[in-house]
């Protein structure tokens, strides 16, 4: 998600965490079991569905997102033969979906302008975060799912994500507001026959990519829906739903999710919080690198792209600051925020430079300024999804390459 500029969520988070911590020692906060000790932490796992997460910086994890990636090749020849394809594999294209809370409309609006444009390609990853991981299981999925993107973005309210709790429980809870509305919101969206079809389309060599912050570990964590769906697990479709609210779960404002894991048979429990505490948007992680494995492993060479949608304006927004503590520290936090998403889009933008996958990027335009009265304001999303909408639908505009970047000359390397 993201912090608005009104700076108003950051404000209230940041002065909780000041009051917590002044009256730390008379408040009894919610329960939980203990953390995965720091000498265990790469050896957690839920019970039956091993193997379907990455934890970022463990190089062990790291090896096995790169083995599921060749398998996802060999699943795609699989499949392509299997249906009569010869020649080379078709160009693998990846979509990756920012945070950026109710501005999650743009990227449902442009996905659906895209499909009318009949240039949609099929995804072959599709990876989000914060109202990204919201929206990626639907674009994964397709133009049937167009609808429910559009129904999504454009006819909720802010009763339909968030309940306010008083400031009293607040205080002695873990978050401003109950996100039950939002879990019955994914509940009603995310149903078996979803995981169905995710699971068919990982047998095709597809994969579908979540991320979320473990808090514990201060520690980015990229799940593999895609697997998670084709497990057939008991628990596969409770999982997948609650990995789609941890993603989203701002710290501070929601509450954090707990996942219950294990070490040797010894119970624990991870709080895993918003992706976009660690980063906005993904494709994969730096330490791939694509084009050397793909070289060394003798696979065949394909044309690559990415298309990332940035669910934010990239324009330094104004807005007048009042002198005041919490106003201040607020209008700060969505500040660095905003910079870390440009952050972002810049290690994408070389890596995909270093491993030769094309780049293109889209953003929120800087003349859109419709009102924006509240968070999920139902008017300001419609009006912002058919933004995306209209622009897509035309022939989108992808930039390739980030805000004011600029490549060195020969004469500066």
């Amino acid at each position: 998600m993201k912090l608005r500029a009104s700076n108003a969520r950051a404000a209230i988070t940041l002065l909780i965490g000041l009051v917590v911590l002044l009256l730390a020692p008379g408040c009894a906060t919610p329960p939980r079991q203990p953390a995965v000790p720091d000498q265990l932490q790469n050896q957690a796992l839920i019970p039956g569905l091993e193997k379907i997460r990455y934890r970022i910086g463990n190089p062990d994890d790291i090896a096995e997102m790169e083995r599921e990636g060749i398998e996802s090749i060999k699943r795609e020849e699989a499949y392509l033969a299997a249906s009569g394809h010869h020649g080379p594999l078709p160009p693998a294209v990846f979509l990756a979906i920012s945070g950026g809370g109710d501005n999650g409309a743009f990227g449902a609006g442009l996905l659906n302008g895209w499909t009318a444009a009949g240039t949609r390609p099929t995804f072959k990853m599709v990876t989000g975060v914060s109202t990204g991981a919201l929206t990626a299981p639907f674009a994964f999925a397709g133009p049937a799912y167009d609808a429910t993107l559009k129904a999504v973005y454009t006819t909720i309210s802010a009763k339909d994500i968030l309940e306010p709790r008083s400031l009293l429980a607040a205080l002695t809870s873990d978050a401003m507001a109950d996100n039950h509305p939002l879990w019955k919101l994914i509940g009603k969206y995310v149903d078996q026959a979803l995981l169905d079809v995710i699971a068919a389309e990982y047998a095709k060599g597809r994969l579908l990519l979540v991320g979320t912050t473990d808090l514990d570990a201060r520690r980015a964590i990229i799940w593999n829906l895609t697997k998670i769906a084709a497990s057939r697990h008991p628990r596969a479709l409770e999982l997948f739903r609650t990995l789609m609210v941890a993603s989203a779960a701002i710290p501070g404002a929601f509450p954090p999710t707990m996942i219950d894991v294990e070490v040797g048979g010894q119970p624990y429990q991870e709080m895993h919080v918003d992706g976009g505490a660690m980063a906005q948007v993904f494709v994969y992680p730096p330490s791939l690198h694509l084009k050397d494995e793909t070289r060394r492993l003798g696979l065949k060479p394909r044309e690559r792209r990415v298309y990332v949608i940035r669910n934010s304006r990239l324009d330094p927004e104004w807005s007048q600051v009042e002198r005041s503590t919490m106003t201040i520290a607020g209008r700060a936090i969505s500040s660095l925020i905003h910079t870390q998403g440009i952050g972002d889009l810049y290690r994408i933008y070389l890596t995909t430079q270093r491993d030769g996958v094309d780049f293109n990027l889209a953003f929120i335009p800087d003349s859109f300024n419709a009102p924006h009265t509240e968070d999920f304001d139902t008017e300001f999303m419609r009006q912002l999804y058919a933004v995306g909408y209209d622009m897509a639908a035309k022939g989108y505009p992808w930039q390739k390459k980030p805000p004011g970047f600029t490549a060195p000359s020969s004469a500066d390397r």
